[in-house]
């Protein structure tokens, strides 16, 4: 039995890997992909986990599979841009510019926000939604209700509150800048709803 050459491995590491970025981005389970291939599930989970080594008859038909060529399953994976490219929601005075990519539903979300000088007056009705709020002011001071309690949140502070509790944020005279990360309950309240 001979060993593998460093080549050999790094062209069965890349297949292995391109392998789980294609069907995760199909949308595939393993058990589809091995039907489509004639694949045993167990054989493919195995050469997926590089617990089994990949055999030159298994490119075709995992390429077929996966609606690629050959060549695309060969190839190194495209390396994601990391830049996060989402364009600015304005809603109620508050300009939202989004920090993290919008992923499961589950997930935090963190904006740099800009509170306009003129949203001032709190609603009659504080909002109250499922969540954690987090703010971090930049510039400006930011008017924070949270029940019966008024605070003024200064740059370089920063406020941690449960959403349970009636609430809402203003500015005090200028614009506000600040950096806010909002659970996805708050993010819906924020940006879609008054």
């Amino acid at each position: 039995m001979q060993a593998k050459t460093a080549e050999e491995d790094s062209v069965d590491q890349r297949v292995r890997r391109r392998l789980r970025e294609l069907r995760t981005q199909r949308g595939l389970t393993l058990e589809e992909v091995a039907n489509r291939s004639s694949i045993d599930v167990s054989t493919l989970s195995r050469l997926e986990s590089g617990k089994r080594r990949l055999a030159l008859d298994h490119l075709p038909r995992l390429a077929a599979a996966l609606s690629v060529s050959t060549d695309d399953l060969l190839r190194a994976p495209d390396a994601e841009d990391p830049r996060v490219k989402s364009s600015s929601h304005t809603h109620h005075g508050v300009t939202y510019w989004p920090l993290t990519r919008q992923g499961p539903a589950s997930g935090l979300h963190a904006f740099k926000i800009r509170v306009s000088a003129r949203r001032r007056k709190p609603p009659e009705e504080l909002p109250v939604h499922e969540g954690q709020d987090w703010m971090y002011v930049l510039s400006g001071r930011l008017r924070l209700i949270l029940g019966d309690q008024d605070f003024t949140v200064k740059p370089g502070e920063a406020v941690e509150f449960s959403t349970w509790t009636p609430h809402w944020f203003g500015a005090v005279e200028e614009a506000v800048e600040a950096l806010a990360i909002f659970g996805p309950h708050g993010e819906r309240l924020h940006l879609h709803t008054s």
